[in-house]
């Protein structure tokens, strides 16, 4: 059965997954242009991750960051390459977002990277219903990110 339960970066398989997701970023985007958190940074006040997990087997994880007391940023959506295109991600995401909802927070945001490889999730996060906004928080305009943002108003 697939559950979502909160995790903690460093466990074993879950640093494993983290580390697969730093490389790829560091792959696809300029160092000043990686804004991925490590495991050290995922354990930081006002950071929360979840795991997604199959009888053990970790699936994939997501984060939440306070950016204020209405607003809130996802970090570290990451899905393990064999169930890729199998819902993972979009199960993270709509946690996510009711988790966000719960909080009270108006506002999700986002930042992702522009290449092709990440074109999977701009359809992932529009088809819930994310869309392009400018830069948030301590982010600067960068032609390496695409910044997303969806309004949690009922």
């Amino acid at each position: 059965m697939v559950q979502i339960e909160l995790e903690a970066p460093a466990r074993e398989d879950v640093y494993e997954l983290l580390g697969g997701h730093l490389k790829d970023m560091h792959a696809q985007s300029p160092a000043e242009s990686v804004h991925a958190l490590d495991t050290e940074s995922l354990s930081a006040p006002g950071i929360t991750l979840w795991s997604v997990r199959d009888a053990g087997i970790l699936l994939g994880c997501g984060a939440l960051k306070e950016l204020s007391p209405d607003a809130g940023e996802i970090k570290s959506m990451r899905t393990a390459t064999a169930v890729r295109g199998r819902g993972v991600g979009a199960r993270m995401l709509v946690h996510l977002m009711e988790t966000a909802t719960r909080r009270g927070y108006v506002r999700l945001c986002l930042e992702t990277g522009t290449e092709d490889f990440f074109a999977p999730a701009h359809r992932l996060y529009k088809k819930h219903g994310f869309r392009d906004c400018p830069p948030f928080g301590d982010y600067r305009p960068d032609p390496h990110s695409l910044f997303m943002a969806l309004d949690l108003q009922v």
